[in-house]
């Protein structure tokens, strides 16, 4: 008897601290989902991202109205680096008129900018984006953040449940030619592909979550076409060699920039845009990471 009351024991102490370490870990977080009017979601390396979709923009590229999940996501991703401080970095998808303010209230709030630009062409009305980057207490970081974003029109509100925007993509098609299986968000169809080093920024490691992984979004448009867009996260050597892969496919590149400042190794991005059949597209994409490490590392599946 005694035996089965200290296995009892024994289990209970096992299962009581898996719950209250399970309730811990989501609780770390409330905070700052009160402080950013939303729930984030928890991703690998221990973030935690919000995302703000632009559904107040309606902008269009060679035609095509884009899809928020596409190219106009404004995100912030945090990540604890101490239980008292945590970094956060994020990009903001802006007007040309709200730069300005959502600057002021976001520098008023000690939160840096690592870079300001343009991640696609010709795309009306004009949007540029803000990437951010900042480090102290989590939930004041939250609130500055939340404050610059209502400078700016991007809508705040708790986001309310609505019917999924349906895929009509043949998926199949993409993953054949790309090697690489993605996920479905608002219409879109996103693959993300980490790179096999590991990024610090003053020491502190920076996990693909938080915006250092190449991204490839599908939105289609009809039959079997769609449109791609997103950016290639690359080392300087591998730079030219992703250009001539991208142009000889057919795909378009729109920006080359940093988005960071003091990260190592050094990466720049890539932005690129494309409008052809899905499987060209994926193919001419597969082309282009094969030319970086992500290519090895990532073989097709």
């Amino acid at each position: 008897m005694r035996m089965n009351q200290s296995v009892a024991a024994l289990a209970c102490v096992l299962v009581c601290s898996f719950v209250n370490t399970n309730s811990a870990a989501a609780q770390s977080w409330a905070a700052v989902d009160s402080a950013l009017g939303r729930p984030g979601a928890s991703l690998a390396g221990g973030v935690q991202k919000y995302g703000f979709p632009r559904g107040d923009l309606h902008v269009t590229l060679d035609g095509v109205a884009i899809h928020p999940a596409l190219a106009l996501g404004s995100w912030v991703a945090f990540k604890r680096t101490t239980p008292a401080q945590a970094m956060v970095m994020g990009d903001l998808v802006l007007l040309e008129n709200e730069i300005a303010p959502v600057m002021r209230a976001l520098r008023a709030a000690g939160i840096q900018q690592t870079a300001l630009h343009n991640h696609l062409l010709r795309e009306s009305p004009h949007v540029m984006y803000m990437h951010i980057m900042a480090t102290g207490d989590a939930v004041k970081l939250a609130r500055g953040i939340h404050d610059a974003l209502a400078m700016s029109a991007t809508p705040l509100a708790r986001p309310p449940a609505i019917t999924p925007l349906r895929l009509t993509l043949d998926t199949t098609a993409v993953v054949a030619a790309l090697g690489l299986h993605g996920t479905v968000s608002g219409g879109v169809y996103q693959i993300g592909v980490p790179r096999p080093e590991t990024l610090r920024d003053d020491g502190e490691v920076i996990p693909p979550a938080m915006g250092v992984a190449t991204s490839m979004n599908f939105q289609p448009t009809s039959g079997d076409s769609a449109v791609t867009t997103g950016d290639f996260v690359l080392l300087p050597s591998e730079v030219n060699g992703v250009i001539q892969a991208l142009t000889m496919n057919g795909i378009g590149v729109t920006a080359l920039h940093s988005h960071l400042i003091g990260e190592e190794p050094h990466v720049l991005f890539m932005h690129f845009w494309g409008n052809d059949s899905a499987a060209k597209l994926a193919s001419g994409l597969r082309s282009a990471l094969n030319a970086t490490a992500m290519g090895s590392a990532h073989s097709r599946k």
